[in-house]
């Protein structure tokens, strides 16, 4: 009876409209978790690596998918079946090219061999710079001092002697890699080490150069400018191309980037773009209302509020709130928080007038009687306590 097998699409858990995207990526996870590697001496973890092998092979290919959608394994049955695609067979000699595409490095080779002595662009630098909240939020320049390298003046880079050149290295070749090759269940399998003898660069060294120490590069302090845009917020990140390690052989410098810290503010609290704060308003201002004063990022303005305003009322002031980092034009707003104050340690005058206030309040709201005690609502108008 011959053998079942399982549905390519259920082998590598995926739908059967997947993307090729989709498809790349489950097989990744499953050859992942069943390569011999990782499962020395488990045949039934090197069943399914090679189901899986043998799963993408077919849904990898447009043509061999198509035939698998319509007739199922049948397609690829040698002695011919229901689709009489007998000459779909599989060649396990040529997965390692499949396999070392997707993987790379990932298992020690297979990966595509980079040419380590081409230009290779230099390290990015990381750094910080604090500034202050309205720096933040109107833009600021900021100087950084930092340790950077420059081809050395002496060598010019080469890291040797004036009068000597540095050597092809012997280990390998020039190439900065050492490539060994194993045979292995999908092909030949290669594996790319760095050369440990000449450390990556394919050359030797052996007249060092007094300046630089053979490293072709020297250290200095160096200042740099930067333009802190409006709008940025706490963990901003600014790149300046150019500013980073200087590239080798020949290659572009890396690039430096700038975290931004932001300090706290004593008033204002940022939420994206727009700004909150409060501010405390007397008790006879917020009962008899008029003009009162409100701290904004840019300074105090004036700000008229009603008779009876009342405690936790909050103000919208449009386009006083912080830039659009993108737009510096649009801004968001600040949104004020009115908090009246009760008086404390009141004089005695005050007292008396606020008592004068207080028996005209009950006499204003009491309800009128008629002769026999009892209440009588008329026309007479209650006022309601503020």
């Amino acid at each position: 009876m011959a053998e079942t097998k399982t549905d390519y699409y259920e082998v590598l858990g995926i739908a059967k409209g997947a993307s090729d995207a989709e498809i790349k990526k489950a097989y990744r996870v499953v050859a992942k978790k069943y390569h011999p590697d990782m499962n020395p001496g488990d045949e039934e973890a090197e069943r399914k690596f090679k189901e899986a092998a043998e799963a993408y092979a077919v849904l990898s290919d447009p043509e061999k998918r198509a035939k698998y959608d319509q007739f199922g394994h049948a397609a690829f049955d040698q002695n011919g079946g229901p689709g009489g695609f007998g000459g779909f067979g599989f060649d396990f000699s040529d997965m390692g090219d499949i396999f070392g595409d997707i993987f790379g490095d990932m298992f020690g080779g297979g990966g595509r061999q980079r040419n380590s002595n081409g230009p290779m662009k230099g390290a990015n630098i990381k750094t910080t710079i604090r500034v202050a909240f309205e720096e933040a939020i109107f833009g600021t320049q900021k100087e950084l001092d930092l340790p950077l390298k420059d081809e050395c003046e002496v060598c010019k880079g080469s890291g040797s002697q004036p009068g000597h050149q540095p050597e092809v290295c012997g280990k390998c070749g020039g190439k900065g890699q050492i490539i060994t090759t194993q045979q292995s269940l999908f092909g030949v399998v290669r594996n790319v080490q760095t050369c440990p003898d000449c450390g990556g660069s394919g050359k030797i060294i052996r007249y060092k150069c007094s300046n630089c120490a053979g490293s072709g590069y020297v250290k200095s302090r160096k200042r740099i400018q930067i333009a802190v845009p409006p709008g940025v917020d706490n963990g901003t990140n600014i790149r300046i191309k150019g500013k980073g390690e200087p590239g080798i052989n020949g290659g572009e410098r890396g690039d430096l980037n700038v975290t931004i810290l932001v300090d706290r503010h004593p008033t204002f609290q940022r939420q994206e773009y727009n700004l909150y704060s409060s501010e405390p308003i007397s008790f006879t201002q917020a009962a008899l209302g008029g003009t009162i004063k409100i701290n904004t990022i840019e300074g105090e303005i004036d700000f008229s509020i009603p008779a009876g305003t009342q405690t936790d009322t909050k103000i919208k002031l449009k386009g006083k709130g912080v830039p659009n980092l993108k737009n510096p034009t649009q801004r968001g707003d600040h949104i004020v928080t009115l908090v009246v104050q009760v008086p404390e340690n009141l004089t005695e005058e005050q007292r008396n007038i606020l008592n004068q206030y207080e028996q005209a309040t009950l006499v204003e709201t009491r309800p009128a009687t008629d002769s026999a005690g009892t209440f009588t609502f008329g026309d007479h108008k209650r006022r309601k306590k503020k």
